[in-house]
Parts: C-alpha cells; sequence; structure tokens
C-alpha cells in the first residue's frame, strides 16, 4: 500500500490495462481464493442486470417516489442514476495502476493513500455489504410470509421465514461460492427475474387503473420533506449501485477496464429499465399509500401474489450472492488453503464452517432488527456515497493530476466536495428517521 508510486509521476492507465497480465499466478494481482480473469462481459452484465433487479425494488415505490413526488422523483432517479453510472464508469478505469492490478477496492484506495483510507475503506464497502445481505433476508423472509398470508389470516411470525431464508442463502453461497460459480445459475436468474417483474407489472396496471382516488400528496412538514428527500437520493443510489465495482471487475477477461465498461452498459439501459419501471408504476397505482413491500398492495388474483412472492424468494436466493461475495472472498482467502479447491479436503469444512458462521450471525441481526426501510437509507448515505462519487475522483486527482486539464480538476474537486456534503445530509436524515421511528422498534418485531 505504498503511495511512492502514485506520487512521483502520472501513471498510464490505458498502457496498464493493456500490458497488465490478469491471470490468477500473476505477481501484479495479490493472491485470493476466489477465481478473477474468467468471465466475459455478457456473463457480468447478465449477473448485474438480474442482480439489480432482486427483492430490493419491490421497496423503492415506498422509499423514493413517496418522499419525492412526480417531478423531483422523475428527476432525480434520472439524474443521481447518470451520476452513480459515471462513478463507476470512472472507477473502472483505475483496475490498474502501473502494472499494479486492484481486484479489491480497499487495496486502491490504500495504494493511492495509504493504510488510514484502506480501513476507511474496508470499514464502508463492509458495512454496506453486510446491511444489503441482511436486507435480502428480510426480503426473502417477508416474501415467504406473504404467500404464507395468502392461505392463512394467522401466519407465522416473520422471524420463522427469516431463518428458512438465511438457511437457503447459506446453502446456495457453500455449493457456489464465488461470483465466477455463477454463471450456470445466471440463465435460471433471468428467467426468474423477467417472470416476477412481467406479472408484477401486470398487477400494477390493473389495480391503478382500477384505483380512481389516488393520491400523490408529500406529507409532513417542511422540514420533514427535506430530510426525507435526502433518503430517498439514497435510496437511488442503493438501487444503482453496490460498492463492489472492483471485485466484480476482477473476474473478467482482458481488458478488464473494456470488459467492465460494457457491462455496465447492460445495467444502466437494459437493468435500470426494469428496476425503474418497477419503481414508478408501483407509484403510480397506489400513490403516497404504496407499502414499503410492493406485494402487500397487490390486489390479486391470489395466484399471481403467491407466484410473485415465490419466484421473488428464488431469485434472491442468486442475485443476493453477488452483494455479498467481496466479504466471502477476503473470508475464505484467509481461512481456506487458495492452492487446493474450495471443496476439496479440509477445505471443505472450513467453508462449511466461515458460511455457516457468517449466514447465521446476520439472520440472527435480521430477526432481530426486521426494519427494512430506515436502514436502506443508512445503507446508502454515510458508506455508499463517498465510494460511489468521492474516492473515485479522489484517485483520479493522486493519479492522473499532474497531466489532467485545469477543468478535469475542478470537475473531480466539485464531485468530492459535493459528495462530502451530500454524505453529511443523507446521513443526518437517515439517523433522524431512525431516531423518529425508535418508538416502534422492538427486538425480534413481527414486523
Amino acid at each position: 500500500m505504498e503511495v511512492e508510486g502514485a506520487k512521483s509521476q502520472s501513471l498510464s492507465l490505458e498502457q496498464d490495462q493493456e500490458k497488465g497480465s490478469q491471470n490468477v499466478g500473476d505477481e501484479h494481482a495479490p493472491p485470493t481464493a476466489h477465481t478473477i480473469d474468467h468471465d466475459s462481459w455478457q456473463q457480468v452484465g447478465l449477473m448485474l442486470v438480474t442482480s439489480f433487479n432482486c427483492g430490493w425494488i419491490l421497496t423503492f415505490s415506498n422509499l423514493i417516489m413517496v418522499p419525492l413526488g412526480w417531478t423531483w422523483g422523475i428527476l432525480c432517479l434520472v439524474v443521481v442514476g447518470f451520476y452513480t453510472a459515471y462513478g463507476n464508469w470512472l472507477l473502472a478505469a483505475f483496475h490498474f495502476i502501473d502494472g499494479k492490478r486492484f481486484i479489491r477496492y480497499r487495496d486502491l484506495m490504500g495504494f493511492t493513500y495509504g493504510k488510514k483510507l484502506y480501513h476507511v475503506t474496508w470499514i464502508f464497502q463492509f458495512l454496506t455489504l453486510l446491511l444489503g445481505n441482511m436486507g435480502f433476508i428480510l426480503l426473502g423472509g417477508k416474501a415467504l410470509k406473504e404467500i404464507n398470508s395468502e392461505f392463512s389470516d394467522s401466519p407465522l411470525r416473520l422471524q420463522f421465514y427469516i431463518v428458512i431464508t438465511g438457511a437457503a442463502y447459506f446453502v446456495f453461497a457453500f455449493f457456489v461460492p464465488t461470483i465466477s460459480a455463477m454463471r450456470n445459475w445466471l440463465g435460471a436468474s433471468a428467467i426468474l427475474t423477467l417472470s416476477y417483474i412481467v406479472l408484477l407489472l401486470i398487477v400494477l396496471v390493473k389495480d391503478g387503473k382500477a384505483n380512481s382516488d389516488k393520491n400523490y400528496d408529500i406529507s409532513g412538514s417542511e422540514v420533514s420533506k427535506v430530510f426525507n428527500a435526502f433518503g430517498a437520493i439514497s435510496a437511488i443510489i442503493v438501487a444503482n449501485t453496490g460498492g463492489l465495482l472492483l471485485e466484480i471487475q476482477s473476474t473478467l477477461r482482458k481488458p478488464a477496464v473494456k470488459n467492465m465498461r460494457k457491462a455496465l452498459y447492460s445495467q444502466y439501459t437494459v437493468g435500470v429499465m426494469f428496476y425503474y419501471g418497477v419503481t414508478i408504476l408501483g407509484y403510480w397505482a397506489y400513490g403516497s399509500i404504496v407499502s414499503s413491500y410492493l406485494p402487500e398492495n397487490l390486489s390479486g388474483p391470489r395466484w399471481i401474489n403467491v407466484l410473485v412472492n415465490a419466484i421473488n424468494f428464488l431469485q434472491s436466493i442468486i442475485s443476493q450472492h453477488m452483494f455479498v461475495a467481496p466479504i466471502h472472498e477476503t473470508l475464505d482467502t484467509k481461512f481456506l488453503d487458495i492452492k487446493k479447491g474450495m471443496h476439496s479436503g479440509e477445505n471443505f469444512k472450513r467453508l462449511f464452517l466461515v458460511r455457516g458462521v457468517f449466514f447465521s450471525g446476520n439472520t440472527l441481526v435480521a430477526a432481530a432488527f426486521p426494519f427494512m426501510g430506515d436502514f436502506v437509507n443508512l445503507l446508502g448515505s454515510f458508506s455508499l456515497v463517498p465510494l460511489t462519487f468521492m474516492f473515485p475522483s479522489m484517485v483520479f486527482i493522486k493519479v492522473k493530476g499532474k497531466i489532467a486539464t485545469r477543468e478535469n480538476k475542478a470537475w473531480h474537486w466539485f464531485n468530492i466536495i459535493f459528495s462530502f456534503l451530500l454524505t453529511i445530509a443523507t446521513t443526518i436524515s437517515a439517523v433522524r428517521l431512525i431516531v423518529d421511528n425508535i418508538q416502534k422498534y422492538h427486538f425480534f418485531a413481527d414486523a
């Protein structure tokens, strides 16, 4: 994590991405238990499209559109979406610097800014991924409970379904341990994603046409409206990025920068069409009373409600795996023998234990604190904002500052300052929401 190379001269990114070797055993890549330099951009693009159209999108009508309304909602979806795409496009360029390959975000920040930023990035990224995985477990449990509610007036407690969801995620993560290993499941994930979104959109259109008394007013005082708007911006960031671009990019064949950008184009064209479509149509259909879990509003028929929740649950088993892969990679590299197969001999037992401890802990916390919406805003505020907007511009200033034009440097300094202020504003908003709702929280609530 030395910074002298970055300080001494402006480094050629384009030469590095063409010349830098990307083999698992390459001296320019750090040791890892997971596969690198293996996947096509089409595979990664499909993974991004399906993974970002996971169960999280069922919360966005409530979290994004209700606080913002039509005009600001559409405007923020477009602007923040483009800004997020740009942040990821920029970060992808720094996968290689001066012949060194960065397969982890924290390694890049440590190389350019030292140990302190290495640890800050590590904390931001892992908190984001941990909270995200807990949210997946909650959403999976919610889907199963909704299915039970269709057949019983007294469904089992949410915690029962959270445990089932955590167990399902554990099994998948054990037998499909890496991002590259997901390739055999992406076809099934695409079919599941398309199926539940199409069914959902059909019901949303039907309900929207039948509901002639929709209310789109934004409630609350002027102060609360402002804070809630910042919370909605956090949710838009969560909708568009996960803070793990370099870890995903590490799996790509060379040229990794060009291929990562091709995969990003897939996400921000095909992918965004679906998750923005559900977000907007959900708000159109139910107005400001739209639920924080959209299927709760569906009018039926029953078989569609059951099918949407069932498919959403199955799809989440696959899609959640991408968002937690960097944590798996860190644990696997530390505790497994990376010279042997992940399911061979001693590694088999160690992998079982590592995955078991991880998902047991996450499932326990998710069961104890089943409050999704408030923590989505927190997730997108203090951690994802700097990871997506601030840090890539900081790297640009450090690596290319000496040869960049004055306009380029001014733009990146603007990004740094603006994202710093946005981090403060959105974090205050998220904490305020949690404090306001603190009286509603109690351990193991049947939410």
